[in-house]
């Protein structure tokens, strides 16, 4: 086992690991939106597998990140619009 192998005390791969996938990506296409104190940046990617939709939000210097395959990018769509939807014509509830 290499130093690149070894994984943090929770279990999940150390950040500073690079995977191969990730030198071959191409950026087809980027948006960046400011909401509140929040960034998110909205890339399509293409790779060797395909190509994905990598939403990133950055709040004061920490980012996390999800992938969904273009194969899902209309069902994903088509959920946010319904969320979307639903957020303006449900009524706010009060806090106690």
């Amino acid at each position: 086992m290499n130093s690149n192998d070894r994984s943090s005390s929770q279990g999940f791969p150390r950040a500073s690991t690079i995977k191969p996938e990730a030198a071959t990506e191409d950026t087809l296409r980027s948006e960046k939106i400011q909401i509140e104190r929040k960034t998110f940046v909205f890339s399509l990617k293409e790779n060797p597998r395909g190509r994905f939709l990598r939403i990133t939000e950055d709040v004061g210097g920490r980012r996390d990140a999800i992938i969904i395959p273009s194969s899902g990018l209309a069902e994903f769509a088509k959920v946010l619009e319904q969320m979307s939807q639903a957020s303006e014509s449900l009524p706010t509830r009060t806090q106690p």
